[in-house]
């Protein structure tokens, strides 16, 4: 393989690569052979992949190799890597943790094995924050992913590894989780897209709380066709996850690629839940404003949310506690502040607190039906802020107000996590410094098809984000 047909092979979609590979005219061993490369180039400026497993991948991509293309799956061979929180046999999976630095499962987490099964190749982990707390992609393992577009910031997280991986080539499709936005985030920082999905809409697990309702995985691409491919290829039910959905009868890809237009859409600038540095809101207003081209309407307006971020901190601290707490117990010297504040926040709960956030939770999902009823779609902000410095723990303040804990700037993604309903982060512009800008869209419950046809819509009129680039010490001030 030439040189050039290399780099053209970095600079294809998903979609691209999956046609390339149909017709044979590439096969997944040389498409590692093209990564690899790749991320001995660049990937030691970033950090987004600090854990590889090329013979692994390699072996699975012979025993591929031998079926015949039919038998390949969705992917057909596109390689893969898998946030470093989630278990993948026989590869290095710490969660960011010093606990478990030199942990080496000899499993696969549900998803993955769906992922394997439908063509795709594991051949990397993608940098995370310890056990994936916090949006901001460091940890004392591995330590800091860093922005493509400008190194001396922040790729957000906790899916920072994989946003970065796709920002900077090297990888078509790249696998992530979100609670509190950490899907969306880091898309939004780093001029990819971000999807979290509905509720259980993949199967994961087995995980210490299978009946939870926060963290959902889901896929990170280039574009949004690449990932409502990358959708299809993660759905399906699990015995792993007893409250996983079946896949739906229509692709994801087919119904995306049908650009179906939404009637009419809002926008909120805030939710009503957070400050906004006023030049995102700008960027943001003005995208979503994109949609009047294509005759759709777009008006101002939101559910009421304002209770969203209590909510969120209470049921959050409910999680952590069940998940880490035991962790807390035998290796507080092992993990960082923010994780000991959240679950001893969440400790300090009673039934009562909890009721509350679970009734008034309840209230939300209700308010956005009926929002639902007349809006297809609400947009707004994915992030309140552009990239901030690497050296800065969160962001801790916004607009003039103080912002007090480390998940406080996430209320404008951690409230629609709360709604059940699926939310997608597609690049919509650029700041003055020339960092991305991520519009969040959110649809009904179950609607990933829909949202993503209007998302595919809308990113045919934004401006185009030019990924991947090679990363860039620093940006030009204009």
């Amino acid at each position: 393989m030439t040189h050039s047909s290399s780099d053209e092979l970095i600079q294809a979609s998903a979609c691209e690569i999956k046609d390339l590979l149909n017709k044979n005219k590439v096969s997944p061993s040389e498409l590692l052979n093209v990564l690899e490369a790749r991320i001995q180039a660049v990937d030691g400026q970033v950090n987004a992949l600090p854990t590889l497993c090329f013979d692994r991948a390699r072996a699975f991509a012979k025993d591929l190799e031998k079926k015949s293309l039919e038998d390949r799956g969705i992917l057909a061979g596109i390689p893969v890597p898998i946030k470093d929180l989630t278990a993948t046999k026989g590869v290095r999976t710490t969660s960011g943790s010093p606990i478990f630095a030199n942990r080496t499962p000899d499993w696969s987490d549900a998803l993955v094995e769906t992922m394997e099964a439908n063509g795709a190749v594991v051949y990397a982990k993608s940098n995370t924050p310890e056990f994936g707390a916090g949006a901001h992609t460091f940890n004392p393992v591995f330590g800091t992913t860093r922005n493509p577009w400008d190194l001396s910031k922040s790729a957000a997280g906790s899916s920072g590894g994989a946003a970065a991986a796709l920002a900077t080539g090297c990888a078509w499709l790249a696998h992530g989780s979100d609670m509190g936005g950490s899907l969306r985030n880091p898309a939004s920082f780093c001029g990819v897209v971000g999807l979290r999905p509905s509720m259980h809409r993949l199967a994961d697990g087995p995980s210490t709380s299978p009946f939870q309702t926060l963290s959902m995985q889901g896929p990170m691409a280039r574009n949004v066709a690449d990932t409502a491919l990358f959708l299809d290829a993660m759905v399906g039910f699990h015995n792993a996850n007893p409250l996983a959905l079946p896949a739906t009868e229509a692709s994801f890809l087919s119904t995306t690629q049908q650009k179906i237009k939404p009637i009419k859409v809002a926008y909120s600038s805030d939710l009503g839940v957070t400050p906004v540095d006023p030049e995102i809101a700008g960027i943001c207003a003005q995208a979503a404003l994109q949609f009047e081209e294509v005759g759709v309407i777009v008006e101002e307006a939101t559910p009421e949310l304002s209770e969203a971020p209590e909510i969120f901190k209470r049921l959050r601290g409910l999680d952590f506690v069940i998940g880490l707490g035991p962790l807390l117990d035998q290796h507080r010297d092992k993990l960082k502040q923010d994780i000991i504040w959240n679950i001893e926040y969440g400790r300090s709960l009673t039934a009562e607190d909890i009721a509350w956030a679970e009734r008034k939770r309840g209230e939300i999902y209700y308010r956005m039906q009926s929002f639902f009823a007349e809006y297809d779609l609400l947009l707004c902000p994915t992030t309140i802020v552009p990239p901030f410095p690497v050296e800065q723990r969160y962001v801790e303040e916004c607009a003039g107000q103080k912002l007090d804990t480390y998940i406080d700037w996430l209320a404008i993604v951690s409230t629609i996590t709360l709604t059940a309903s699926p939310a997608i982060s597609i690049p919509c512009g650029f700041t003055k410094s020339g960092l991305p800008v991520g519009l969040q869209i959110v649809g009904k419950p179950q609607g990933e098809g829909p949202l993503l046809s209007a998302a595919n819509v809308l990113e045919e009129i934004l401006p185009k984000t030019n990924t991947p680039i090679t990363p860039l010490s620093s940006i030009a001030q204009t």
